[in-house]
């Protein structure tokens, strides 16, 4: 008989030893960018709120505006309990902003990749998915039980070559990816992703999860700049400040996943208050330009700057800077250096990552400023000279 305590022993052990043991921290904000932690403010480098809208006033008074007009809770999922009228509007305002026929608010980012990659493989489809994609994206095709490959990151080549090999006549490919990825803060290639998928004859399901907000025309994501990506999915979470997920597509894609995704079917609807942050966030994202020039410029500052010091930031051309430093100990003595100077990064290991790359993950916000960073790249070169002496 199989002793449950014995293996649930054995695997935090496991983890213990390898120095991926995680544990929960109770942190609350101070601002967009503070935290305060055991009694302590700490500057906060490990949040994907990148426009600081998390602490937006107008966020705030529309959920509670939200709240005084039709509660705190949505009581069912949207077929059962009735669709709330906000969503309409909401839904409306997206697929006019990302330029897409419809739009279909989900709960949550990971259900949405994940349970949206199900239905439509009930269409038979084979799917190509890059290799780093996010979990979500990975489980759902795993789950799926479709025919899948995954190429190598950013390798149109190598994409080519599964294409040619797994594609049969009977099945539709997609091709998976996210615009900008979230571990490495370096951006796909969506332009020759279309192309290649138009020539092919392929679909394209694109994740910009972490580019909502921050890039692209009034800030709704890189797919908005590239015609005949036939799946936009994001997220309200990150740079639109609040919770929730969306799908922009076609009028038909959205009737069928309104019957065939489970993860809509049977979820309960997003709470009123959320709604209406959502709704004030659409409102401000696209006349936040001023501050996305200034994130991406302390971006850039940032990377130059953590180069400079030998540290490897991979390809990251965006607000999220990855120094990787490979081996885990040697992460999570970085992490605390840094929580003892009073910033609070998450040292990221596999298996988020892949074997060997353990790292920070730096996440700016447009309510940094250069004093911040200046702290940030002083205590990094502090570490740096005393892991040498």
């Amino acid at each position: 008989m199989l002793d449950l305590t014995t293996d649930l022993t054995a695997a935090i052990a496991e983890r213990k030893q390898h120095e991926r043991f995680r544990q929960l921290k109770n942190v609350a904000p101070v601002n967009a960018v503070e935290i305060s932690w055991d009694g302590k403010t700490y500057l906060n480098f490990s949040s994907n709120d990148y426009l600081g809208l998390s602490q937006h006033p107008l966020l705030k008074e529309r959920a509670i505006e939200f709240i005084n007009r039709y509660g705190v809770g949505s009581g069912a999922s949207r077929l059962v309990s009735g669709n709330n009228e906000a969503y309409d509007v909401i839904e409306d305002k997206l697929a006019k902003l990302k330029g897409t026929e419809a739009a279909l608010v989900f709960s949550t980012g990971y259900q949405l990749n994940l349970t949206v990659l199900i239905a439509l493989a009930e269409l038979e489809v084979s799917f190509f998915c890059d290799r780093l994609s996010h979990n979500s994206i990975l489980t759902g095709v795993s789950f799926s039980q479709a025919k899948f490959a995954r190429f190598k990151h950013n390798d149109l080549a190598d994409l080519e070559e599964k294409l040619a090999s797994f594609r049969t006549k009977a099945t539709t490919g997609w091709i998976l990816t996210e615009s900008l990825f979230g571990m490495d803060g370096d951006f796909a290639d969506l332009a020759r992703l279309v192309s290649l998928s138009q020539r092919v004859g392929t679909k394209l399901f694109v994740d910009e999860a972490h580019a909502t907000g921050v890039f692209g025309e009034n800030g709704m994501g890189l797919a908005s700049q590239h015609k005949g990506i036939d799946l936009i999915m994001g997220t309200f979470g990150k740079g639109l400040g609040s919770f929730g997920a969306y799908i922009a597509c076609s009028k038909q894609m959205r009737d069928y996943l309104i019957n065939f995704c489970s993860g809509f079917i049977y979820t309960t609807a997003l709470p009123p208050p959320v709604l209406g942050a959502i709704d004030a966030a659409l409102e401000i994202v696209p006349t936040m330009s001023k501050e996305r020039k200034h994130l991406l410029a302390l971006a850039e500052h940032a990377q130059t700057e953590i180069k400079s010091l030998g540290f490897d930031v991979g390809l990251s051309a965006s607000q999220i800077i990855p120094v990787i430093i490979g081996k885990d100990l040697q992460v999570t003595s970085l992490a605390q250096y840094l929580a003892d100077s009073n910033i609070f990064v998450s040292a990221i290991r596999p298996p988020t990552v892949p074997d060997g790359t353990a790292r920070l993950r730096l996440s700016l916000s447009a309510q940094h400023t250069e004093a911040h960073i200046e702290k940030l790249i002083k205590a990094l070169k502090q570490w740096r000279a005393a892991s040498k002496s």
